[in-house]
């Protein structure tokens, strides 16, 4: 799961210069997204990075309560 870990994966992430090319690129020929085999895979990706994201959250919020404490 530590593939799938960071909620952006399904975003493209461009350099400067990428965004700067793709004002030119009017058929969007530059820009390509992370994509997956099917739907399933697509929902199983997504649930999964949620719940990685989730744990994050409660993990530091435990950590955050101990210290307090």
């Amino acid at each position: 799961m530590s593939n799938y870990d960071d909620s952006g994966f399904l975003f493209a992430t461009p350099s400067f210069w990428q965004g700067a090319a793709s004002v030119l690129d009017l058929g969007a020929t530059l820009v390509e997204f992370n994509r997956s085999s099917t739907v399933e895979e697509a929902d199983l990706r997504g649930i999964a990075s949620d719940w990685a994201i989730t744990g994050k959250d409660i993990k530091a919020a435990i950590e955050s309560f101990t210290e307090k404490e």
